[in-house]
């Protein structure tokens, strides 16, 4: 163990590293909503947390950016320990909440000047940064109307400028597409894609939307409190192996039982029919035709994708992990206070 508290063997992993984390444990109460989870981002990196509401991902980043204390365990953002120096790391962060903080108020340059106004900007700065960060997110034209008047896309966008006025080394996006509809999501990950490719900054998102995490060089799948893989989307879809082959016929339980004899491979009954999980299914699927007598009404070949991770890796899919944790939370006393305040 290091004299700072960091396991040796992190330190030497995490040199240079955006976002150190290690051993990161956070309880309410008899509640743990953190696990004793440690990982790394690389500088200019777009790292994404992934997983179900409530699995502890808008905790993890409220404490990297000093916003609630952690119980165990060290972080660093931007080289600034949280617990230790929480003016240097706020400093070096821009934050986008899940919840929309501008003044409705105020227009949309004035949010900007008043953010600019809160870390000391001067107004020269402000200035010439604004322009540039109105341009990209699509609201040059709306810089001098009031944000009451912006839809929710729009007001998401601002907040993204806004967030990058005094050009963070780190930004956290928690959520940020939640409650906006598909098209309106598609246009902010347009803006975000834009952002990447104009602003030396290391991105951290938090979603439940597996579409958004497709977008992340690398994500970190956490249920319960806990980080049950991290690598690439790719790489971890990789790790699921095969595609799954699903099967409508007229006798589903009939069809199991022929494929199962003739070629060896034990199906899975559902709703949309019989689901095989086999190597290459698109080769597959002539040979099913040789073993089935009943009749075949559609077939369906579908590679892995971060659904099928989220279930290897956790036993469920999103939609029941968010409901167990849900149960889990409004059962204890501590964490219904917490959630009150």
């Amino acid at each position: 163990m290091s004299a700072s508290g960091w396991d040796d063997r992190v330190v030497a992993h995490l040199n240079g590293a955006a976002v150190e984390v290690d051993g990161l444990v956070k309880r309410f109460g008899d509640f743990t909503a953190v696990d004793g989870i440690s990982f790394s981002v690389e500088p200019g990196e777009l790292f994404g947390f992934l997983g179900p509401n409530g699995a502890g991902k808008t905790t993890t980043i409220s404490i990297l950016c000093t916003l609630l204390h952690l119980t165990e365990g060290n972080a660093r953002v931007a080289g600034h320990d949280v617990g230790r120096d929480p003016n240097g790391v706020r400093g070096s962060i821009g934050l986008v909440f899940q919840e929309i903080t501008l003044d409705n108020y105020l227009t949309g340059a004035e949010n900007l000047r008043f953010h600019g106004v809160l870390y000391g900007l001067p107004r020269s700065e402000v200035k010439a940064r604004m322009g540039p960060l109105l341009d990209m997110v699509g609201l040059t034209d709306w810089a001098k109307h009031q944000v009451r008047f912006y839809s929710g896309g729009m007001q998401r966008r601002l907040e993204i400028a806004r967030g990058l006025l005094h050009m963070p080394r780190v930004l956290f996006l928690d959520e940020p597409t939640i409650g906006l509809d598909p098209q309106t999501r598609v246009h902010i990950w347009d803006y975000v894609d834009q952002l990447r490719a104009r602003e030396d900054v290391t991105m951290f998102l938090t979603t439940h939307y597996m579409d958004e995490a497709e977008r992340c060089d690398r994500i970190a799948i956490i249920d319960q409190g806990r980080i049950v893989a991290i690598d690439s989307p790719r790489a971890l879809k990789a790790s699921v192996g095969k595609d799954t082959v699903t099967v409508a016929t007229a006798d589903d339980a009939k069809a199991r039982t022929e494929i199962a004899r003739g070629l060896g491979i034990e199906g899975e009954l559902g709703d949309d029919g019989l689901r095989l999980r086999v190597e290459e299914g698109e080769a597959f699927v002539p040979r099913l035709f040789d073993h089935l007598t009943v009749g075949v009404h559609s077939i369906n070949v579908r590679r892995p994708s971060l659904d099928d991770v989220f279930i290897k890796y956790t036993g469920r899919d999103m939609r029941d992990a968010e409901a167990s944790v849900s149960e889990q939370m409004s059962s204890n006393a501590m964490v219904r206070a917490f959630r009150k305040t």
